[in-house]
């Protein structure tokens, strides 16, 4: 198993796993009872939108920005919205590219695909929208990343720098808790983990 440099080594990280999936499988259980199903359809579009096209335009991106509730009132937008779209998606479409290169570790896949993104305006700090298109094209493998994701990740001792890089470290991270997991980990995708990171993050356990 590959490690990055943020993760915690052997029978150290192996200990770890095991209190992380004790949080994971029923906050994952809190996050589907309390979370509408119909919530995630514009998601499913894209998805399915991109799995045709094989790449993402600028209507894909705005309907992701109100998945994900994020400012469309910012200089980016009207930066991103003034390129031609066949530019957008010739970048989105090697990004696409990258992510579902399953001879990549998922990783790898994860830190090219990010690489890529970053040359459209809104996508040169953070990974929020980025995790969000990245995972729209292959959402067998790539996971969402945001605040909520950041703080659980804290919260649960599972170490994660802003260094640059982040993404591709947190796609393996998500790799080595999926290994770890054994019969745990059983039918979970990293998109499973990040919503129970998310709702972790979202409804942090009481202090005792």
């Amino acid at each position: 198993m590959k490690k990055t440099t943020d993760t915690p080594a052997g029978e150290e990280f192996a200990a770890l796993c095991g209190r992380v999936w004790d949080a994971l499988i029923p906050a994952r259980t809190g996050y589907l009872a309390a979370v509408s199903p119909h919530y995630d359809e514009v998601f499913h579009d894209v998805v399915q939108r991109t799995e045709h096209a094989g790449s993402l335009g600028k209507t894909d991106i705005a309907a992701l920005v109100v998945w994900k509730r994020l400012s469309a009132q910012t200089r980016w937008v009207t930066e991103l919205m003034s390129l031609p779209n066949i530019h957008v998606r010739a970048v989105t479409e090697r990004a696409v590219t990258a992510v579902r290169d399953t001879t990549l570790p998922r990783g790898e896949a994860a830190r090219t695909g990010r690489g890529i993104i970053w040359e459209l305006p809104g996508f040169r700090t953070g990974d929020a929208l980025a995790s969000a298109i990245l995972t729209a094209a292959a959402p067998q493998r790539m996971a969402v990343y945001d605040s909520r994701v950041q703080h659980a990740l804290d919260t649960l001792g599972l170490p994660l720098t802003p260094t640059p890089g982040r993404y591709g470290r947190y796609l393996q991270l998500l790799d080595d808790l999926l290994h770890h997991g054994a019969t745990r980990a059983d039918g979970w995708t990293a998109r499973d983990i990040d919503t129970a990171l998310y709702w972790t993050g979202a409804n942090p356990a009481p202090s005792r």
